[in-house]
């Protein structure tokens, strides 16, 4: 599948958050309010 995908230009939309904001975006995700995948970044946690 990742191979299809690379093939034809197929990406997913993701919003980069920090490690704080990971209970607000647990959060919008109940509530079915998120356009885009999350990802902590974990560059963040060191912070």
């Amino acid at each position: 599948m990742l191979d299809f995908c690379g093939e034809h230009n197929i990406v997913s939309d993701i919003e980069m958050i920090n490690i704080k904001p990971t209970n607000e975006a647990y959060d919008l995700l109940l509530n079915v309010d998120v356009k885009y995948r999350f990802v902590i970044d974990i560059a963040s946690f060191k912070k």
